[in-house]
């Protein structure tokens, strides 16, 4: 257990740096690497997909907290816009999270791989939807917040992959967009694990110290470790070359969703 409390430390570490420095990420690299170390550890095998989104989403409700009161003093949240879009956002997410419970685990991993491809290389790419639009009304706000919080409960993230290119689609600036999805991470992070905890709770073969999906251990130690990091992250994205780190996360990203591609062929 020490072992694997360090390595949950190391990964919160990593996950925060990397969410300090590029907006997103974290979830991305926390999903896969908690998988493997559930499988390591020889916990409940057709559930530690499950235990690895939800123990990543509980994660995010911090981390979204310190990214959020920051944007906010900065005056980077449009909370108008979080507001019409919290309702769809709740909505999609308690859906997803109580849905991914029920779907078998070559399912999820299927899903999410395809993501880590998506999210590659939209990364590598730099690709932002070109601003050609206002704000939808509240029916196309609902059906976004819906989506948006859907898939971000079956990938572990909170949401700013999809967001963030959502929100400049609609004419939104870019900082505005970042600070205004860190906003929108908070709902889907505790709608998310709410969902997975109360999902999880009538599921037996969860390892010890669990709450439903949710893997105390490993929360506690990824929470302390991304909490030292996030600041060193958000600090480095005025220091570093940005698109450079970019692209070799996104070349790490590309070697994980191969990695459980490969961990799905192979059976």
């Amino acid at each position: 257990m020490d072992l694997f409390l360090a390595f949950y430390f190391g990964l919160g570490l990593a996950a925060g740096f990397m969410a300090g420095l590029l907006g997103v990420g974290g979830g991305l690299l926390m999903v896969p690497a908690l998988t493997w170390a559930f499988a390591q550890q020889a916990y409940a095998p057709e559930y530690n997909i499950h235990l690895a989104l939800a123990t990543s989403l509980a994660v995010i409700v911090p981390t979204s907290l310190s990214s959020l009161r920051a944007h906010h003093a900065h005056g980077a949240v449009d909370w108008a816009v979080v507001r019409r879009i919290a309702p769809g956002i709740l909505f999609g997410t308690l859906v997803g999270s109580f849905a991914a419970a029920k779907l078998p685990d070559a399912g999820l991993r299927i899903f999410f791989t395809v993501f880590l491809f998506y999210a590659a290389t939209q990364m590598l790419l730099g690709f932002k939807p070109p601003a050609s639009r206002q704000m939808p009304g509240k029916v196309g706000m609902t059906i976004a917040g819906s989506t948006i919080g859907l898939v971000s409960s079956w990938v572990g993230i909170g949401g700013g992959t999809l967001s963030v290119p959502f929100l400049t689609w609609c004419n939104a600036g870019l900082r505005r967009a970042i600070g205004t999805s860190s906003a929108i991470g908070l709902p889907i992070a505790l709608a998310g694990s709410f969902g997975y905890i109360v999902a999880g709770l009538s599921v037996s073969g969860l390892p010890p110290h669990s709450i439903g999906f949710v893997y105390l251990p490993a929360l506690v130690a990824i929470a302390l470790g991304s909490w030292l990091t996030a600041p060193f992250g958000a600090r480095a994205t005025h220091r570093l070359p940005v698109q450079q780190v970019k692209r070799i996360f996104a070349g790490l990203l590309y070697v994980l969703a191969v990695r459980m591609a490969y961990s799905l062929w192979a059976g």
